[in-house]
């Protein structure tokens, strides 16, 4: 059986509004011990707006980290404090979508990286929409768009599309509608 490891020692080195970097110092089940980075960001939800049965709202903005402006993504933001993530699901609806779901289906609770990043992605599709806005961030300037799911789909399939909850909604989205579920 695989035996955890044990944190000897943790240091924060770095922390803004949006995450947290430390250093642990962990003991092997060998009984050596070994340095480890952990970025913490907490939890993060997206929902996959459906307007009607054929079309998607998404929105593009532009993402420092890639330095680039034309890639297509749902809407998505983190969890506040005190707030759930189907409320989160709501809000981030209303501030990058326009809208707000009177359906949410989960569909997916996933870890985005699985051996440095501490962050947890909650996934839902959204339908019977109705118009609810709400101020962006500070930090969010985008574009919306209604775009055909088919079309969504192939933008997946060719790699356009490159943020993984997008991708995975996309995808879960694309397997419910084809067993007939959604």
């Amino acid at each position: 059986m695989i035996q955890p490891w044990k944190t000897l020692s943790t240091r924060e080195i770095y922390k803004n509004k949006w995450m947290r970097l430390r250093e642990d110092i962990a003991e092997l089940p060998n009984g050596n011990t070994t340095l480890y980075g952990v970025c913490e960001f907490g939890e993060c939800v997206g929902v996959l707006p459906f307007v009607d049965e054929d079309h998607v709202i998404l929105v593009r903005q532009y993402r420092y980290v890639h330095q680039e402006n034309h890639r297509w993504e749902m809407p998505t933001g983190g969890i506040r404090p005190g707030e759930s993530p189907k409320e989160a699901a709501q809000r981030e609806l209303m501030e990058e979508g326009g809208c707000r779901a009177n359906e949410l289906l989960w569909i997916s609770t996933y870890h985005t990286s699985k051996s440095i990043c501490h962050e947890t992605a909650h996934l839902y599709l959204g339908r019977n929409l109705l118009r609810a806005e709400a101020p962006p961030d500070e930090t969010e300037f985008f574009e919306r768009a209604v775009l055909p799911f088919q079309e969504v789909v192939q933008m997946v399939e060719r790699s356009e599309i490159r943020d993984s909850m997008t991708v995975i909604a996309i995808l879960h989205a694309a397997r419910l509608r084809a067993a007939g579920q959604w």
